[in-house]
């Protein structure tokens, strides 16, 4: 699941915080209750208050089994942990001052519905089940933490009354392990982040061309050597050495555990086993499974892996093995077994597999796909679990087995794979790549970190379609859910994970459990610091990319520099300095552009009104230095397409450097550059592996003058006259950025109005990357 990616400040401080009200609600006398995925129903009182203090007492009445009290015991540790209120378990009929009322004739919507009451009897939360009354305690928790809340004080929650339930049953993450590996730890700290924004499905992508990571007992293989590939570019970080493969697989005891620990939390772990395509790794343990007979490697690159399984009747033995595992390892009653991207080169080019196609009167080798699916599919059923697949053959114009349920990831064309496997009968999950592949890029920022294009920014998450146009009512009831993406080509580690997935989840979470009726981007903007506020007092390294500080600047007559401010979302006080000091809760908001002197430093940061930080602190030199140079990731691709951002080797000291590449196309454009007398050149750049897969076929080869690669750069157009050319040496891959530097022949010249910058050589050989260009005097 890669290739698919290549493929194609004006909200009022006043309206931060606020909540978005039912109709007949008025803003103007409701109390503030900030709560994100939005209920279906809030109802402030208008008057009074509920003070929270610590040591305050938490009841149960109704049902008093093990998983109630396990909910409760939950939301204690977590107010505890987090808002700092010790409070405590109390017997039936003391005073409590939080009552969980969990009762099977509860007057609320559906198992995972809840109602609050807020009053002069303290907040009480009621359900039909324990898990109804877990995401009653979420929504408790949010009370305690709304906007400006100070750890350990009393919380002061208004009166008033909330009736939730969910839009959708399936509201999910998908896990990439195969192509990164994250620790058991790490995916229990994602199931209980995920859980708090009320999602409940965490499709654990567990087997790929890159690593096969399911223990199976019956083929050891697939842990020994299935799960291991050789430690190309930035793996061997994680390896610990180039010459260390990158091993990782999970032991049964670590599979049970997360999925003990899920459930408690209410999260379905559906495990993935992609088939028939997406199997190198596993074809690199047994040959046998493939078509050629041949050992392949596991994957090292991205991309769509030729290696399809072999459609006959001992790879079948084999796949039902493999689900026998999985069923016994993973009590959900879904089960993924991939059907995407299967590029059938190695099938077309076999006798065996075009004789086999004709024997079963099968017109095409996408038939046959459908044929070896069905097989499988009707396994998991014979044994009473249900498909989950992609929709690649829908989108080929074929059919699925009848009882798969479809994750729809086609979001081009207004949707129609969608409204297609809609009207074949399926059950649909809307997870298009367009806005909900959290993986992508979340801006065009300098400082974001490495993605696929195109960008998936946090309003595109929010806009999201969850129903195809032209699905009529009947349709649109199999719309079963929505899921966002977390591929890991590109994420190598836990932290990685965190950026890419928050704060974007609560724009997913927003989508899959709120009403349609709510759904209003000004309003979750209003809400979403509250969140964010969360998120930090979780300890979970959410990326700032809406809410970070970006700076326009220009050249004023007399010497002057002028420095615009904006940032992605418009949203949120930007506070700036420009003394040295850091800009804080009280430094002057931005409102409109700045003019100051020559060597003025902007330091900027996105606040709430709460004073909470929205934002890192970025900065800007306004300087001819500034004008004069460029990130890679401010200048545009020759060809107009959206780059990746691409990560580069670890330096001994700090990050590592992400650069803005075309993949396959090593040139940049400069619009609008105005450097006029430069003399002299400094080009930083590197060397990255090529692993990049299928991208190969698209590569743009440039001759060079010379024996070695050189950065040529040419005025006006790529065929324009040469300005420089900065020879590279022999630099070999992942060996780290090198920095060149030239005189120019002569002086920029006043026509020069835009720069091409390209790299010489095959691109195939080691994809070289810009990561900055100035011109100097």
């Amino acid at each position: 699941m890669s290739a698919r990616r290549h493929r194609r400040f004006a909200l009022a401080c006043a309206a931060m915080g606020t909540v978005l009200l039912t109709a007949g609600a008025s803003a103007g006398s409701a109390p503030v209750w900030s709560l994100l995925p939005m209920p279906a129903v809030v109802k402030p009182a208008g008057a009074g208050m509920v003070d929270i203090r610590a040591g305050a007492g938490v009841a149960v009445r109704g049902t008093s089994d093990a998983a109630t009290a396990a909910v409760v015991d939950n939301f204690v540790r977590r107010v505890a942990s987090v808002r700092g209120l010790g409070l405590r378990r109390v017997a039936k009929g003391e005073p409590a001052a939080v009552t969980f009322d969990v009762r099977p004739d509860a007057a609320v919507v559906g198992e995972e519905g809840y109602a609050i009451a807020v009053d002069g009897q303290g907040i009480v939360v009621t359900a039909r089940t324990a898990r109804g009354a877990f995401y009653g305690s979420v929504t408790a928790w949010q009370l305690l933490t709304q906007p400006g809340w100070t750890r350990g004080a009393v919380a002061h929650v208004p009166y008033g009354t909330i009736e939730d339930h969910p839009r959708f049953a399936w509201r999910a993450l998908l896990l990439d392990s195969s192509r990164h590996y994250q620790s058991a730890d790490e995916i229990k700290r994602l199931i209980d982040w995920m859980s708090l924004d009320k999602l409940n499905v965490l499709v654990w992508h567990i087997t790929d061309d890159q690593g096969w990571r399911l223990p199976v007992p019956a083929y050891p293989e697939l842990s020994t050597k299935g799960a291991c590939r050789a430690a190309v570019g930035n793996d061997s970080e994680v390896s610990g050495a180039r010459s260390k493969p990158y091993c990782k697989v999970y032991t049964a005891a670590e599979i049970g555990d997360i999925v003990r620990y899920a459930a408690e939390r209410y999260v379905e772990i559906v495990p993935e086993i992609d088939l028939p395509g997406h199997s190198q790794a596993a074809i690199a343990a047994y040959p046998w499974l493939g078509v050629t007979g041949r050992r392949p490697p596991v994957w090292t690159d991205w991309g769509v892996s030729p290696w399809l399984l072999n459609p006959n009747a001992k790879t079948l033995r084999f796949v039902d093995d493999v689900m026998d595992e999985a069923m016994r390892l993973f009590p959900s009653r879904h089960i993924s077994i991939g059907g995407d991207e299967a590029d059938k080169q190695q099938w077309n080019a076999s006798p065996e597999i075009n004789a086999q196609m004709k024997a079963l009167k099968l017109a095409d080798m996408d038939e046959l796909q459908g044929w070896f699916m069905q097989q499988v599919a009707s396994y998991l059923v014979e044994h009473g679990r249900t498909p989950v697949g992609w929709d690649d053959e829908v989108a080929a114009g074929g059919a699925l087995p009848k009882s798969q349920v479809v994750m729809s990831w086609h979001g081009d064309h207004d949707e129609r794979v969608a409204l297609a496997a809609l009207r074949q009968g399926h059950d649909v999950v809307m997870t298009p790549q367009e806005s909900l592949y959290f993986d992508h890029l979340q801006s065009g920022n300098p400082d974001e970190w490495a993605g696929p294009p195109p960008e998936v920014t946090l309003r595109q998450a929010y806009d999201t379609r969850v129903v195809p146009p032209g699905a009529i009512a009947e349709e649109a009831k199999h719309i079963v859910g929505v899921q966002a993406g977390l591929w890991s080509e590109q994420m190598l580690t836990f932290a990685h994970m965190q950026h890419a997935a928050f704060p974007r989840i609560a724009a997913l979470a927003e989508l899959g459990w709120s009403s349609p009726d709510t759904h209003d981007w000004n309003g979750f903007l209003a809400r979403l610091p509250a969140d964010i506020g969360r998120y930090r007092a979780l300890g979970i390294a959410a990326a700032d990319s809406a809410f970070a500080p970006t700076f326009e600047v220009s050249q004023e007559p007399g010497g002057a520099f002028r420095a615009a401010l904006a940032n992605q979302v418009r949203a949120g006080d930007i506070r700036y300095t420009t003394d040295g000091t850091e800009p804080g809760a009280t430094s002057t908001v931005y409102t409109q552009p700045l003019t100051l002197p020559a060597g003025s430093i902007v330091r900027a940061a996105t606040f709430a009104p709460d004073g909470g930080a929205l934002s890192a602190v970025r900065s800007m030199a306004l300087d001819e230095a500034t004008l004069w140079s460029r990130d890679g990731a401010t200048l545009e691709t020759c060809s107009g397409e959206p780059p990746s951002r691409l990560q580069g080797a670890a330096p001994a000291h700090g990050p590592s450097p992400v650069y803005a590449v075309e993949i396959g196309n090593a040139c940049w454009m400069w619009p609008a550059a105005t450097m006029q007398g430069a003399q002299r050149v400094v080009v930083a750049a590197e060397k990255l592996p090529w692993r990049y897969g299928d991208e190969a076929r698209g590569a743009v080869v440039r001759a060079s003058d010379g024996v070695d690669d050189a950065v040529e750069i040419h005025a006006n157009r790529c065929d324009g006259p040469r300005v420089a050319t900065l020879p590279l040496g022999h630099a070999s891959s992942a060996a780290g950025p090198v920095r060149r530097q030239a005189r120019l022949a002569t002086p920029v010249a006043a026509d020069v109005r835009a720069l091409c910058v390209f790299a010489t050589g095959d691109p195939r050989q080691g994809q070289w990357a810009i990561g900055k260009l100035s011109f100097l005097k």
